[in-house]
């Protein structure tokens, strides 16, 4: 024997030290949902349940517990909620609890060797076989003294009865039956011995925001433009009165560009030109001038007062209001004059603007993240946050927060949600997938995604699985903008109207948050050539839309909403799964409710032309249905209705009348003839 084995022998038991050891007793991996071994916070929304999977297992075939735990952030006592095995050669278990209320939260899992279910599978296995088991009851009766002593109330009081008759009568049919009864079992499991349980090694974060952070549809507007006197700034009150059109249009997010001040420094013209005439109102996102910075409003628009009725009467109709955020200030936003150490100045004295070359902001310098001022700096944009929360504002969409640093947006949206639990932050941040699925994980409650150019059918399959069946799912809600003001995709330049209507249902469907930029409604697709913007943008310039113009597809988007509105099936994402369908140019996918109550089948043309005749196969197995069960299908844009036997079943796209389809599925229960109904 080595003199180091020697020496360990010596000191014995007192040598072994478990805690070194990485292996627990009872092994717990693979949880799911778990993002980046518990960095950041997995996401839900109120009502929603959590359901946590993980493998827990141990040596031998003893019988395992396990509960899932979940607490309030910052609480001590937990709440249990049981896990269930479910795959017993994969030791895979399960268990979910209920999410009522926002905010942070936290859960892990916690498991414990069932020594009573062991005892009753392996005595009842003995007694079935006849053999022997007097033994086996005595230590049954071990293990039920053991609960008494752990139990309280009225349970203690069954324990003690059980105790006292299993005593009083020493015939092993009698004893036996009395151990081996359900009742029993019942109570035993309420008393278990946990003294040796084993906790999962991580708590894991878990957030939890409000219905619409799920499942909204957004309306984004320029408040200067929605007026009718060409050449003037529009008011508040002229959004005011368009919010019933656009709340008739089914839209419950009315999202205003900044409505600051506007500097006046390199303001930009039309067309996105260098030089800006003297009626030119300059980039909304050229933020501060002499009249205010980020708290303050333009003037034109209205005061704070009437910027607060505007909410008001928002939130009377349904909406909330979201507001544009965007961190970059015009050159002569008071910032520049109050802390110049808060930017970046170049050799020769000027301040540095800002660039993504070869594009050029002139009329944009952005704040210095690091340095002395730091803190200083965070504190006052969380302010600007905070300050309209203070006014009414529940939702922000944060202008490209990719240029920004991710720790300010992980302390910055933390600090805010604790404080403002309600509150949701949207990522505009067209950006590489790491970023943009960070940007996700550190808090952002929903995100821009490749939506807005992904066209064609295998594109748009293979992204949404990646979205809906990975681990994005439990941290990413993409929010499926058809257009923006920067963005006039080419698909809607040459596809005119049927594909604004693609793109319409597309959106609304795949995705449970979408939204469009004012215009989308009227199908304007008038682009820079060669580009995708749009030409004569309202982002330099003063608009007047005539909202009813010939060609518009509002009473589409109306319906496309409703028919949202009615089918709890379309209120989720990672629901979506895509169906076989025999045409390139044509999607077909379906979501339901967990219970089936609710099913709905989209057959949409990814080709705004060319009709096309489709067959689909609709997924009998995941409906619940039988080969020759009927089904009802209604198509609920255009009412029409059928009844439909087996999986496959053909259908006509005409995009120019009718580019999609959207069928609500009903079964028709089979009847049993020989059972009369009364």
């Amino acid at each position: 024997m080595s003199t180091r084995s020697s020496a360990r022998a010596k000191k014995g038991a007192a040598a072994i030290d478990l805690s070194t050891l990485s292996s627990k007793p009872i092994v717990i991996e693979r949880v799911s949902p778990e993002i980046d071994h518990g960095r950041f916070a997995v996401k839900r929304c109120e009502g929603d349940p959590l359901k946590v999977e993980a493998a827990i297992f141990a040596e031998g075939h003893g019988a395992l517990s396990a509960v899932l735990l979940l607490r309030r952030a910052g609480d001590e006592a937990w709440q249990e909620f049981p896990m269930e095995s479910v795959n017993h050669g994969l030791a895979l278990w399960s268990g979910s609890a209920p999410l009522e209320d926002i905010g942070r939260y936290e859960y892990t899992i916690e498991a414990w060797r069932d020594e009573w279910t062991s005892w009753r599978s392996d005595t009842g296995k003995k007694l079935d076989a006849g053999q022997e088991v007097s033994l086996e009851l005595v230590e049954g009766r071990a293990l039920v003294e053991a609960a008494r002593a752990r139990a309280t109330g009225d349970d203690a009081t069954y324990l003690k009865t059980v105790l006292k008759g299993f005593d009083a009568d020493t015939s092993a049919v009698a004893q036996a039956a009395l151990l081996m009864a359900p009742d029993l079992t019942l109570v035993m499991d309420r008393w278990p011995d946990r003294s040796d349980a084993v906790r999962y090694d991580l708590t894991l974060p878990l957030v939890v925001d409000p219905v619409r952070a799920c499942y909204a549809a957004w309306y984004e507007m320029f408040p200067r433009s929605q007026g009718t006197e060409p050449g003037q700034w529009a008011t508040f009150e002229d959004c005011i009165a368009r919010l019933p059109e656009v709340r008739a249009m089914g839209f419950d997010v009315l999202y205003f560009v900044p409505i600051h001040p506007i500097g006046l420094k390199h303001r930009k013209g039309k067309n996105n030109s260098l030089v800006a005439g003297p009626d030119e109102p300059g980039s909304p996102y050229a933020i501060g001038s002499p009249e205010g910075g980020h708290t303050a409003i333009h003037p034109s628009l209205g005061t704070i007062e009437d910027f607060e009725h505007l909410v008001r009467a928002a939130n009377h109709r349904g909406m909330e209001v979201a507001l544009d955020i965007a961190i970059q200030c015009a050159p002569d936003h008071p910032w520049v004059t109050e802390h110049p150490e808060w930017f970046k100045f170049r050799p020769d004295g000027t301040i540095k603007y800002a660039e993504n070359p070869p594009k050029k902001y002139q009329d944009i310098v952005n704040v210095e993240f690091f340095g002395p001022h730091q803190y200083e700096l965070w504190e006052e944009l969380r302010q600007v946050f905070e300050f309209w929360i203070r006014h009414g504002v529940t939702i922000f969409r944060v202008d490209n927060p990719h240029t920004k640093p991710v720790p300010f947006w992980e302390w910055v949206i933390r600090t805010l949600k604790d404080d403002y639990p309600h509150v949701q932050f949207l990522a505009e941040a067209f950006t590489r997938p790491p970023m943009m699925k960070m940007l996700a994980k550190v808090g952002f409650t929903q995100s821009y995604s490749y939506f807005t150019w992904r066209n064609r059918k295998h594109e748009l399959q293979e992204y949404l699985t990646e979205l809906t069946q990975t681990e994005c799912v439990e941290y990413m809600r993409p929010n499926f903008f058809a257009n923006t003001p920067d963005i006039l995709p080419e698909f809607l330049q040459r596809g005119g109207r049927p594909a604004f209507m693609i793109r319409a249902v597309l959106a609304a469907t795949l995705s449970s948050v979408y939204g469009i930029y004012n215009g989308f409604e009227l199908c304007e697709n008038t682009a820079i050539p060669g580009k995708e913007e749009y030409l004569n943008s309202e982002k330099y310039e003063f608009k007047v839309w005539d909202w009813d113009r010939p060609g518009h597809i509002k009473d589409y988007i109306a319906r496309i909403n409703h028919i949202r509105h009615d089918n709890p099936a379309l209120h989720r994402f990672e629901n979506l799964r895509f169906h076989a369908c025999d045409n390139d140019d044509v999607l077909f996918y379906g979501k339901m409710t967990g219970d089936r109550d609710n099913m709905v089948f989209v057959l949409c043309s990814t080709n705004p032309f060319d009709a096309r005749h489709v067959w689909m196969q609709f997924p009998l197995a995941d409906m619940g249905l039988a080969e020759d069960q009927a089904f009802e299908v209604e198509d609920l844009l255009t009412g029409d209705r059928h009844l439909w036997t087996g999986a496959w079943h053909h259908y006509y796209l005409d995009p120019a009348v009718n580019p999609a389809a959207i069928f609500r599925v009903t079964p028709w229960r089979p009847v049993d003839y020989r059972t009369p109904s009364l």
